[in-house]
């Protein structure tokens, strides 16, 4: 299987989670805890929020960018991998959102 640049960095993201400290943001964040991840993870969301609204494509290109490293962070901290979330995707296929969002809330 070819890996996109998504699995590369995700991959990264998991050798680095034992790098020091000091020499690794990713190990940084990792050493900082998950409430440090969520809370980065939900400052690129705002921020790449506030450049679409202000309909920046380069400022939200960025900011998409980071909101995913963070999420591929976060997931990584719970033992979750972006399989995990293409086969969640994999199996909403084919529901409509409304459908979808029905069964969860029973």
């Amino acid at each position: 299987m070819t890996m996109d640049a998504l699995d590369r960095l995700e991959a990264v993201i998991r050798d680095r989670r034992a790098a020091a400290p000091d020499a690794s943001y990713v190990a940084r964040l990792f050493a900082k805890g998950r409430a440090k991840i969520a809370q980065k993870l939900g400052e690129e969301a705002v921020e790449a929020a506030i450049a679409a609204v202000q309909d920046d494509r380069a400022a939200l290109t960025g900011e998409a960018a980071d909101l995913l490293f963070h999420l591929l962070v976060l997931l990584a901290d719970m033992g979750l991998s972006l399989d995990d979330v293409r086969a969640e995707l994999t199996r909403r296929e084919g529901l409509s959102g409304l459908e979808e969002k029905a069964a969860r809330t029973g």
